[in-house]
């Protein structure tokens, strides 16, 4: 069954009942807007501290922008990316696309322009939907952009370049399109990316995504009284598709637009919360303001909060067993997936298996997996070898990309590029990663992205940019830079350098050394990662 019918379910069973909520703790806390005020103002332009729509609205909304997009001439097949910081816009614009039988297309918001670019290209991308803080980036590209393509925006003061989402969205019918869809077409382009840096384009049929929820309610049994606090941004395949859980159950959600200690911890309280999925440094963080004093549980409504899972990144189990002495009554669970899987969920530890924290956990509901040396056949146990996964939320395919494809789908079976142990209990536990992309408190971090950056400077000879271990984000980037011959630059030259890059890509670590290369001419990460691996976590476990 597609998801959009059980959005349009949820619509008859619990119409009235809240289905998302938006906090913005930036703003000033008189600002809220409830679901019957939402619809009198609407278009609502202004920010707000806290909104919330109702399922029944959510579905409304859903239809009005798949109508408009119909009335446009997209059709069944066609393309629309998302490109929107989350807000209570994002998921009814997501519904509204898949109702057209058109297949959303969620960006990064951390693109750059040229990365945009080349995302609406390889996709096939008909429409653009964005928001107030892309605007500087759309402008420079829409020239090119929109030759071929609407560009709809969505907020205050609509760019001259753009159509406004608001005012076109406000007089469509609200009557659900007569669009037929089942399971086996296509609903979703994700993007990832490969050791070479350029994204690639993952394509998923609906049976995915009504997979996947499956997966998360049976993983974290979602009621229809649970509360889940959603912080990544929605654009990730983890955060939505561990929201497809509450959706499963018509249960609210809650879109958190911050993620400090106090504005989590604040959240969970007035909204009673019952479920949050954090990365590693959030937990860090707030295990920190705890201590600390700027948090004191005490002043807070936490009793209903149940279940603590994390995903994206390696999990300290040191950090848990911390975490427990704060929340001894929680659950705790983590999820492993890919964008290629649909998300989290194809490996989970489950709630039950505490005592195992720091493997990945066994295969997850209707998944399978295997652990294969390189001709693809299993290992024994114990032994280390590559991470397969099989089940109904593979991708179909990298879209357009037919090489890549055939690299990691071998008949049923996803390659995942990750090298993985099980133990003698059936426990997977993550080794190194075939591929050397850096995940950095959550984020994958694309060393040669970094590396054609940094080679641009006239004084740098050669380069290379590896992960090193972290305490707090799992990993930092380390850039390990070969100078010219006469050169003199500075840590402080590099660093000042490098401003013209996104902060997250920015190297944490400079170090000034040789950069090894094989007779192939091939750059020795596993020599450099030996080398200044260990040295690094030594340091900073001696500054800590």
């Amino acid at each position: 069954m597609p998801i959009t019918d059980i959005l349009e379910r949820n619509a008859q069973l619990y119409g009235d009942e809240t289905a998302l909520v938006e906090i913005n703790p930036e703003m000033p806390e008189t600002r809220r807007v409830t679901w019957k005020e939402y619809e009198l103002i609407e278009p609502v332009r202004a920010p707000y501290y806290r909104r919330e729509i109702t399922w029944d609205i959510f579905d409304e909304k859903a239809n009005r922008f798949a109508n408009l997009l119909l009335e446009r001439g997209v059709k069944k097949g066609d393309k629309v990316a998302i490109l929107l910081m989350n807000c209570l816009e994002w998921l009814p614009i997501y519904f509204g696309i898949l109702k057209t039988g058109a297949l959303a297309v969620p960006l990064n918001f951390r693109y750059a322009a040229d990365e945009i670019q080349y995302c609406l290209d390889l996709a096939d991308v008909d429409i653009l939907v964005f928001g107030p803080e892309f605007i500087g980036r759309v402008e420079t590209i829409a020239d090119e952009i929109g030759k071929h393509r609407l560009l709809y925006y969505v907020g205050d003061a609509c760019p001259g370049f753009a159509e406004d989402y608001l005012s076109h969205v406000a007089n469509c019918s609200s009557k659900k399109p007569q669009i037929t869809l089942t399971d086996e077409d296509d609903a979703a382009i994700y993007f990832s990316s490969g050791t070479t840096g350029f994204p690639k384009a993952i394509l998923h049929k609906h049976r995915s995504l009504s997979h996947s929820a499956k997966v998360e309610q049976n993983h974290h049994g979602q009621t229809h009284d649970d509360v889940f606090l959603c912080i990544p941004p929605l654009y990730h395949t983890g955060a939505k598709m561990h929201w497809f859980g509450s959706l499963l159950s018509g249960s609210k959600a809650v879109l958190l637009k911050g993620a400090s200690p106090e504005f989590i911890i604040k959240a969970v309280s007035e909204e009673k919360c019952t479920i949050v999925w954090l990365l590693v440094p959030w937990a860090q963080d707030i295990l920190l303001a705890i201590e600390n004093g700027t948090i004191k549980l005490s002043d807070y409504t936490l009793d209903q909060w149940r279940l603590m899972h994390i995903g994206a990144q390696p999990v300290p189990p040191s950090l848990i067993r911390h975490w427990k002495e704060y929340f001894p009554h929680h659950d705790y669970d983590t999820n492993y997936g890919l964008s290629e899987s649909i998300g989290p969920g194809c490996v989970h530890l489950g709630v039950e298996n505490i005592h195992k924290v720091g493997a990945i956990g066994k295969a997850g509901f209707g998944w399978e997996t295997r652990i294969i040396d390189e001709n693809g056949e299993p290992v024994r146990r114990g032994e280390t070898g590559e991470l397969a996964v099989k089940g109904p939320g593979v991708m179909v395919c990298y879209y357009h990309d037919e090489k890549s494809t055939n690299e990691v789908l071998h008949g049923d079976w996803l390659y995942t590029g990750d090298m993985a142990m099980e133990d003698e209990d059936g426990f997977i536990f993550l080794v190194d990663r075939k591929k050397d992309v850096i995940i950095s408190g959550g984020e994958n971090l694309y060393p040669v992205q970094i590396e054609d950056f940094l080679r641009t400077n006239n004084n740098i000879l050669d380069v290379a940019v590896i992960g090193l271990p972290d305490k707090r984000l799992g990993e930092i980037a380390a850039a390990i830079i070969e100078l010219k011959p006469g050169a003199e630059t500075t840590e402080e030259d590099i660093n000042l350098f490098c401003k013209s890059l996104p902060r997250y890509k920015r190297p944490r670590k400079i170090i000034f050394a040789h950069v090894p290369r094989n007779a192939t001419g091939k750059i020795e990460k596993p020599k450099l990662r030996e080398m200044y691996g260990a040295a690094h976590l030594v340091a900073a476990q001696n500054q800590g």
